[in-house]
């Protein structure tokens, strides 16, 4: 894909009914990436499991808890920057490049050399060495992020998912090989590092532009102040989703947190599979119609009922077979992962939910706002962290369920505001799915217990039989409440639909209008958190 037409004026983008097909295509294809994504990741958890130990795993997070936050810099506010912006020339993103560019090379030889400190933090010497070779991601990031943003605001969101699924690929395969020759805890370095590689050679295969050298741009002002404003707030949200980390490292030492990490990155990756394909549709999406208050609403509330219906299902699930689902993934080893999970699980539905409110703040362009909304949830959060801290892991993980229950009303109430979105009508959304999900994972608790057969002397086996029984007695349920509380199965008809417009399409006829309420679900689909 070339970007900018010979005068420097990016590409003409699709309006109107060719924006919603696009829009379709691209979610589309970014479910079926994240899908794939998901196996992969799967897939490589329940080998690496097995080679590693839970150690191994503690050593790298107590370094990837610190460098994601300096990788993330160009990913997190230069990607929203250029898919929000109206008007982009080539000059304003070459400028953009090379800032980028020369503050990640900056913070490069910053966390290289912050090894010791680290080291000394958690007092574990192997962590400085292994700070030096997860340094490397942070520069090699900072070329692929502003040519992923120009695919992504061409809406090749296709190319983008196939990157990312083969520099996944690359990290599963090099993790797995360096974990089996016996390098432990470095196997996931390199693993890492491979996959920075890839994806920064294949985003320049990909975007065919090379940039030019810095000009004076009209509009690099400007911009990298809303970069930085949307960067902060991720600053700040990323401090709020790691001081567990920091917590538990510094208290409990790296086997507990390895425990620790797995059940949480377990529970991120449950919500995100839901978030995440949708969430660069839904900002760049949501932008196109931010000056209809009464479209913009209509298209984020019907998306937030139907993210609502699968997120509330899903959570309460999880509560339920949140210890079989980590002995069956991980192996009997890792147990103590699995009764922190459960205590994740309320939180993964109103997660899902809460998050969304940063769709808003970008889709207006007030990043100034979601950064503002990030200091009071930071110390609200930290806050809980410190108070359940007494309780261990645990109590940490239950802190973080409580923070979402307590946020999620007021961020929609902040957010909402400069668009006149009301809580009310977020609430009327929302409520019957979490009354439904609540009274169908109390009767499938009463169920399980009422029946003799544990499976515990069946191992692995039993845990999955027993996995897949309670989650089948549970959706049956769930979806009975949900007929009934609405008074007819609309919210599964819309998300049934939605999902097959959502599947890969041989022509673009078979994406035809004549569902609008489908449509407006699936023009309205919105990006870790990145964890």
């Amino acid at each position: 894909m070339r970007p900018f037409q010979a005068d420097g004026a990016f590409q003409p983008v699709e309006s109107g009914d060719g924006l919603r097909r696009t829009a379709v295509r691209g979610a589309a294809a970014s479910v079926v990436g994240q899908t794939a994504g998901f196996v992969l990741q799967i897939a490589s958890v329940m080998v690496l499991a097995r080679l590693l130990t839970p150690s191994d795993f503690g050593i790298v997070s107590m370094v990837t808890t610190v460098n994601l936050l300096f990788r993330s810099f160009g990913l997190n506010g230069f990607t929203e920057l250029i898919m929000q912006r109206e008007e982009l020339s080539e000059a304003l993103a070459s400028n953009l490049f090379w800032i980028n560019l020369g503050i990640g090379t900056l913070l490069t030889f910053v966390f290289a050399g912050s090894g010791n400190l680290l080291a000394l933090f958690f007092h574990d010497s192997a962590v400085a060495p292994v700070a030096v070779g997860m340094s490397l991601t942070i520069v090699l990031g900072c070329l692929a992020y502003i040519h992923l943003a120009l695919l992504q605001r061409a809406m090749h969101f296709r190319t983008v998912a196939i990157i990312n699924i083969i520099g996944l690929s690359v990290y599963v395969v090099v993790s797995i090989v360096c974990a089996f020759v016996g390098l432990h805890y470095w196997a996931l370095v390199w693993g890492t590092v491979g996959q920075s590689v890839i994806i920064a050679v294949l985003s320049w295969a990909m975007c065919r532009w090379v940039p030019s050298r810095p000009t004076r741009a009209l509009g690099t002002s400007s911009g990298v102040t809303f970069a930085f404003n949307v960067y902060l707030h991720f600053g700040f949200n990323y401090l709020t989703r790691n001081t567990d980390n920091l917590l538990v490292g510094y208290r409990f030492g790296a086997q507990v947190l390895g425990f620790y990490k797995r059940a949480y990155d377990l529970f991120v990756l449950a919500a995100t599979q839901l978030l995440s394909p949708i969430s660069n549709v839904a900002v760049s999406t949501l932008s196109r119609v931010s000056g209809d208050r009464g479209q913009f609403e209509r298209y984020f509330l019907r998306a937030l009922s139907i993210m609502a219906f699968l997120g509330m299902g899903i959570g309460a699930d999880f509560c339920l077979v949140g210890k079989d689902l980590i002995r069956v993934l991980l192996g009997p080893q890792w147990g103590e992962a699995g009764r922190i999970f459960t205590l994740f699980g309320p939180g993964i539905g109103v997660m899902l939910l809460y998050n969304t409110h940063g769709w808003i703040h970008l889709a207006i362009g007030r990043p100034d706002r979601w950064f503002r909304w990030g200091l009071i949830e930071f110390f609200c959060t930290a806050g809980l962290f410190v108070l359940m801290l007494r309780w261990g892991p645990s109590g940490v993980a239950f802190a973080w369920t409580i923070s979402f229950f307590l946020l999620m009303f007021p961020g929609f109430w902040y957010a909402g505001k400069p668009v006149g979105l009301k809580t009310g009508a977020i609430f009327a959304v929302i409520w019957k799915f979490f009354a439904a999900s609540l009274a169908a994972g109390y009767l499938s608790y009463i169920a399980l217990h009422a029946t003799p057969y544990s499976g515990a002397e069946f191992g692995a086996f039993g845990a999955f039989v027993r996995m897949i029984s309670v989650s089948v007695v549970f959706a049956l349920l769930y979806l009975l409440a949900v007929i009934v509380l609405h008074g007819g199965g609309k919210p599964i008809t819309d998300s049934v639909a939605l999902l097959r417009d959502l599947l890969p399409q041989r022509t673009t006829n078979s994406v035809s209008p004549r569902n609008p309420d489908v449509d407006e679900a699936i023009l309205r689909q919105p990006q870790e958190s990145r964890t």
